[in-house]
């Protein structure tokens, strides 16, 4: 698997030998040119510098026949008779004897030669030098100008390599936090230094551990919690039996029977809205069907109506038009049948659902009763789980404003709890306009 340092060593690499090549080629064809140039300008002040002479000394003569001397230097009359001429070792022929004034090429004997010619009343100085000759020592002082870039490249690569695991290193300590931690390990991982492009994914995933890391401390409340309220009816079930079976036949058996099945009743509920308060937990995955809040409302009056009935509650619904939204209807059908349930048990005698929208044009559901209420110190700890009101005689597991909440967050709407009207309590369920 390659890796961010390598991927980026590898694009500047590139980056950096394409920018080479092209600055040492530059510099090449730059540096030979100017070569040509000097090479030029040494000819032709070697004709000017024996344009104006008599005659070649002794000791000129000796040093333009040095064989290491490599200009071919000839000098006629005005009226074409040779007073000088040197032939470097390996000329076959010698200048022409017709001179081009100024600078030309010319060929003799399949060599190429570059030519600077100068004229005088008296005389006409010819200097020649082989453009092989010119061209080799051009090309060595061209590559000895770009020896620095190629000494340099791979220092270059060397220090870069460093310099990104330098600016890594910040992410490099985030991905050794992240795999020294153990398998339930949800500590936020170090941002200390991370560059910009970085820093906000890090953020991102500490964020998700803290969620997770609640998530799971929920969880683990929850499992502590459900194994305390269940442990209670199922040892009472477990003690009905029991008399049950010592129990003789006739009304004393009978009764025990019905305290077994009421038992049995209260276990399945409490199974149920555990269930439930699982399914509306933050992470659960929650439906977005298409649905009307305002036949929603009429199911779950419709749910609660024998129970009100027996406990001689007026239960009514104002639900005037069809209220569309998307959301779980099951989630939020239980939410409802939770608020009826409980105003109907805690002493309210008339109890009203609204469907309507609210003062931005939003969903609003609404119970009111005429009940005891809540005390408003109290009313953000009934949202707890297991948490019951002051009434102990009602039959309850004190998760049904736990499960509320946990609904409406599910389908972005919040559950707020005032005084009614009525004299009672009001809960309201409104999503955000």
């Amino acid at each position: 698997m390659s890796t961010l340092r390598g991927r980026l060593f590898a694009l500047l690499a590139v980056l950096g030998t394409v920018t080479a090549l092209a600055v040492g080629g530059a510099t090449y064809v730059s540096v030979r040119a100017e070569a040509d140039a000097l090479f030029d300008y040494q000819l032709r002040q070697t004709a000017l510098s024996l344009r104006d002479q008599g005659r070649v000394a002794g000791d000129e003569a000796a040093a333009l026949t040095d064989p290491s001397f490599d200009y071919v230097v000839q000098i006629w009359s005005v009226q074409g008779l040779e007073l000088y001429s040197s032939r470097p070792q390996g000329m076959t022929e010698p200048l022409p004897a017709r001179a081009v004034l100024g600078y030309s090429d010319l060929r003799l004997g399949g060599q190429a030669w570059r030519v600077y010619s100068a004229a005088t009343p008296m005389r006409v100085v010819q200097v020649a030098q082989p453009l092989a000759v010119r061209q080799k020592l051009a090309a060595l002082a061209a590559l000895r100008s770009i020896v620095p870039v190629a000494v340099a490249l791979p220092l270059v690569a060397a220090a870069l390599w460093w310099l990104i695991g330098l600016s890594l290193a910040p992410l490099a300590r985030v991905v050794q936090a992240a795999q020294s931690g153990g398998a339930n390990a949800l500590h936020a991982l170090p941002t200390d230094g991370l560059p910009g492009e970085i820093a906000p994914l890090v953020e991102s995933f500490n964020d998700l551990l803290g969620r997770l890391s609640t998530a799971f401390d929920a969880q683990r409340s929850f499992v502590a919690d459900a194994a305390h309220e269940l442990r209670t009816p199922l040892t009472a079930l477990k003690l009905q039996l029991g008399l049950l079976r010592d129990s003789a036949p006739g009304p004393q058996q009978d009764e025990a029977i019905d305290r077994l099945r009421a038992g049995i009743d209260r276990a399945v509920r409490l199974v149920e809205q555990l269930l439930a308060l699982a399914r509306a937990e933050p992470g659960a995955a929650a439906a977005d069907d298409p649905l009307d809040l305002a036949e929603l409302a009429r199911q779950a009056v419709a749910d609660v109506q024998p129970l009100a009935e027996r406990a001689g509650v007026q239960l009514s619904l104002t639900a005037p038009d069809p209220l569309p939204l998307e959301g779980d209807a099951q989630a939020l059908r239980g939410a409802l049948r939770n608020l009826l349930d409980n105003a109907v048990k805690y002493g309210a005698r008339q109890v009203q659902l609204s469907a309507l929208r609210g003062p931005r044009g939003a969903p609003l559901l609404r119970v009111d009763d005429d009940g005891p209420g809540i005390p408003a110190e109290q009313r953000e700890r009934v949202f707890d789980r297991f948490q019951r009101g002051d009434d102990t005689g009602v039959e309850g597991s004190g998760l049904g404003l736990a499960i509320v909440r946990a609904a409406a967050r599910q389908q972005g709407a919040v559950v707020r709890l005032t005084e009614s009207p009525l004299g009672g309590l009001r809960a309201e369920m409104a999503w955000p306009g």
